[in-house]
């Protein structure tokens, strides 16, 4: 007599209908492909347009996402929902459920991809959110159909008997004991699972660099809700359409339910992630589907379905990789021509592939076996615990370990009243009272109404710099910090100031391959730079441009005389290096372009100073001010900006061949104080138009658009506007660019002592800022006059060819005043009456 209550019997299996051929195998085979075959190019295409929109200087693309939504629900949706529907047989017809719960899934968190990428941390938390409450309502939508289960036909795949141990289609995981641990505890089938998503978790730790506290968090949180969300689509209910015979066949759960739950997971990676940051998980979850196969099959050797917390774990784990070490904003093709991020991430992507498909051959051999063992808890322990030290080991000696997240730069409402400033003497005399009494106003004002937020900021350990150019101060803090800020009431609002995350390796320094000219390049023969050396003699001499860009090759045969020297003609705030570098090319390219030796350089008498706010081609509103407040009062090594600025120091034009974008962190008016204070200052701001052309109000970055800052735009040899140039007219309406120079094909200094050819608005900058030298070192009384340089500058230009039909509202926002011309500026220069 048994101990227990009675049991009540359990009815006999009902028998499977079969179905028509083998034609329900072939449909859900091609419905398979064809998911896979909507879904990766579906969102490599939306990645690539908001790519092509991001390079091409235009307003994002929001819609872009929600159609890849729509379209990839339609097209994926129709024939999986076919599929859960109409065959008789529970395996296809689980197949179809998974399909279409993972493609409406994927619907879901594809529209969280509106959210700008400059705020992952937003994204991230949706992401979480969004996860959690699909899981949610596919849970009770599987536990409802799993009630009705038994009033269903077809419990089984044609000709199967169903295995003893499985459970009814939909039933929660405490319906029987799972193996995988049941009550918090950890059988031997979930720590095998951790163990395989520690593992795909290795070359992220390595490769990668995780982001800030917050962020790193809801990485892991996002990642956990995924997972969750990948347990319900692949619990108990879809392992037991594959589980059939008795005892069940562990190859048709590896091969047949792993290929399924590969396509499933597929879709749930293509929605794991911002822009960029999904295209890993499509490629990394797939061969996981076969791992789940044979923990599945282990499972079931110990008597007992896995249930849900191995895929909770596995899909979790190997979803912190991408989440969390990498930052969309850095999967771009900005940073695609060097080693950096998007070829680490590859490299990330390709190492962690290959080790989901060696976890799925070594599963399937080891765990999947007819005769093989069930997994001991012992031994799996053991496996997980090493390699949870592993990943810990090597992100911590070869990786990057830290927290490298974005700053934030709060903008104070009250900026430095500038009125009223004395012009002063003519010349370098009036300019450098100008700029001292710009400097004592600046400092005064960041002095007097910072002073409560940085005490609070350092209060809360949040590291606070504070800057004066513009009144702001950069700080750690995620979103809550953010929400704080900007309730304040001395702020004005709170701009995301983007950092650049750590690399394993540096990327290899760029080097200069062409030889060097014999003699004045095209460019400086075109704006008559080389009469004015050899007919009114004039060179540039006693004047200094300054340059704020990826640095200078200090050591560069055409650049080493011009420095300028003394302890505050460099500063470098990403690296802090003491001497003159360059590691991109770009700033001494454009060095060369102004003041070079040998033929290359507009006013190759001028002497330069330097500052580096570009990183690996990159930027953001803090590292624009630091070059910036360093051209208006440079002050040595170690020194504090606030109190150890030099105005009377500042250089006298600066060449700006940058911009700052939203995704760097800009608004439009991110950095409008600053250049207005360098004009107050009369120190004359150049910079380039940008490459986003041929659209028209197309000069739109800060701080090309300003209208102290003299624009520059870029015609090719034959004196037309080159397609890439940006257009006016700018924000309000105003005639933008000012000026054109040669910016297609110009030959100047590269990093190690040659030579390259280049194209852009960036090229034809510096030679704007070469002709504003030779124009005071002619005349020493027009420095600091802004208003007059400018003048002359338009008076002289040349005619620049623009495209017929003149768009864009004329000309005059296509080439400005035209083409710069050196030799008549420098005439006019000379002979102005300045009273």
């Amino acid at each position: 007599m048994p101990a227990g209550p009675p049991t009540a019997p359990v009815p006999p299996p009902r028998p499977a209908r079969r179905d028509a051929g083998p034609w329900p195998v072939v449909a859900a085979a091609v419905t398979g492909v064809w998911a896979v075959l909507v879904a990766v190019p579906g969102q490599l295409a939306g990645w690539v347009v908001d790519q092509l929109v991001l390079v091409a200087g235009l307003d994002r693309a929001v819609a872009v996402w929600p159609v890849v939504a729509l379209v990839t629900v339609l097209l994926v949706g129709a024939p999986t929902l076919a599929l859960a529907l109409i065959p008789r047989s529970f395996a296809i017809r689980a197949t179809g459920r998974a399909w279409l719960a993972g493609t409406l899934a994927l619907g879901a968190l594809t529209l969280l991809r509106t959210l700008p990428p400059v705020h992952h941390e937003a994204y991230l938390a949706a992401l979480a959110a969004t996860a959690v409450v699909v899981a949610v309502v596919l849970d009770r939508l599987t536990r409802r159909r799993g009630s009705a289960a038994p009033a269903r036909d077809g419990a089984a795949a044609p000709g199967d008997a169903p295995a003893a141990s499985a459970p009814a289609p939909g039933s929660a995981d405490d319906a029987v004991a799972p193996a995988g641990g049941r009550g918090g505890r950890f059988g031997p089938v979930t720590l095998l699972a951790v163990a395989a998503g520690l593992a795909s978790l290795l070359p992220w730790a390595w490769v990668g660099a995780l982001g800030g506290a917050s962020e790193t968090l809801l990485a892991g949180l996002a990642a956990a809700a995924l997972g969750a969300l990948a347990g319900v689509l692949l619990g108990p209910a879809f392992w037991a359409a594959f589980a059939v015979g008795t005892p069940p066949r562990p190859a048709r759960l590896v091969l047949v339910g792993g290929l399924v739950a590969g396509v499933t997971l597929a879709l749930l990676g293509a929605g794991a992630g911002q822009s960029g940051a999904q295209l890993p998980a499509l490629l990394l979850l797939p061969p996981l589907g076969f791992v789940l196969g044979a923990l599945e099959a282990a499972a079931r050797h110990a008597g007992r379905p896995a249930g849900r917390a191995p895929v909770r774990w596995l899909v979790g784990l190997a979803l912190v990789g991408p989440l969390a070490f990498t930052d969309p904003e850095e999967v771009t093709v900005l940073l695609a021509t060097t080693r950096d991020v998007p070829f680490w991430v590859a490299v990330a992507t390709g190492a962690a592939f290959a080790v989901a498909v060696l976890l799925a051959v070594g599963y399937g051999v080891l765990l999947a076996r007819p005769r093989a063992r069930a997994p001991r808890r012992g031994l799996a322990g053991l496996t997980a615990a090493a390699l949870l030290a592993a990943v810990v080991v090597v992100y911590a000696v070869p990786g990057q370990p830290g927290l490298h997240g974005e700053r934030l730069l709060v903008v104070l409402r009250e900026q430095a009243d500038l009125t009223g400033i004395p012009a002063g003497a003519p010349g370098r005399a009036g300019r450098d009272a100008r700029a001292a009494e710009v400097y004592r106003r600046l400092v005064a004002t960041a002095g007097r109404t910072q002073g409560d937020l940085r005490r609070e900021l350092d209060r809360l350990r949040l590291h606070p710099t504070p800057y004066y150019l513009v009144n702001a101060i950069e700080t750690d803090g995620g979103p809550a910090v953010r929400a704080w800020l900007a309730g304040r009431p001395e702020v004005a609002r709170v701009l995301v100031s983007q950092r650049l995350r750590p690399l394993p390796a540096a990327a290899p320094p760029a080097r200069g391959t062409v030889p060097a000219p014999t003699g004045p390049t095209w460019n400086v023969s075109l704006i008559g730079a080389d009469r004015v050396w050899s007919e009114l003699g004039v060179t540039g001499a006693g004047v200094v441009v300054g340059s704020s860009d990826s640095g200078v090759d200090g050591r560069h045969p055409a650049l080493a005389a011009g420095f300028r020297g003394g302890d505050d003609s460099w500063y470098d705030p990403w690296e802090h290096r003491r001497t003159p570098a360059d590691r991109g090319g770009h700033g001494t390219h454009t060095v060369g372009s102004a003041v070079g030796r040998n033929g290359i350089g507009v006013a190759p008498g001028a002497s330069w100073v330097g500052c580096v706010n570009l990183d690996r081609n990159l930027g953001s509103p803090a590292r624009y001010l630091d070059c910036l407040q360093f051209m208006l009062a440079p002050f040595p090594p170690g020194g504090d900006p606030l109190t150890d600025g030099r105005p009377q120091r500042a250089p006298d034009v600066l060449t700006n061949s940058w911009g700052c974008p939203p995704v760097e962190g800009c608004d439009p008016g991110a950095l409008r104080p600053a250049t207005a204070a360098l004009a107050a200052a009369g120190i004359l701001v150049v910079a380039a138009a940008g490459n986003t052309g041929p659209y028209c109000g197309s000069i739109a970055d800060p701080p090309a658009p300003y209208p102290d800052v003299l624009t520059v735009g870029a015609v090719d040899r034959a004196r037309q506007l080159t397609r890439f140039s940006s257009r006016g007219p700018a924000a309000g309406g105003a005639a933008k660019p000012d000026v054109v120079a040669p910016g297609a094909g110009v030959p100047s200094a590269y990093p190690g002592g040659g030579y390259a050819t280049l194209d852009g608005t960036s090229m034809a900058t510096p030679q704007v800022a070469g002709v504003v030298a030779l124009m005071w070192s002619a005349n020493p009384a027009l420095i600091g006059d802004l208003d007059r340089t400018r003048r002359i500058l338009a008076d002289t230009a040349t005619p620049a060819g623009s495209p017929a039909d003149a768009p864009c509202g004329g000309a005059r926002n296509l080439v400005g005043a035209g083409l710069v011309d050196a030799y008549a500026a420098v005439r006019a220069a000379r002979a102005a009456d300045l009273g």
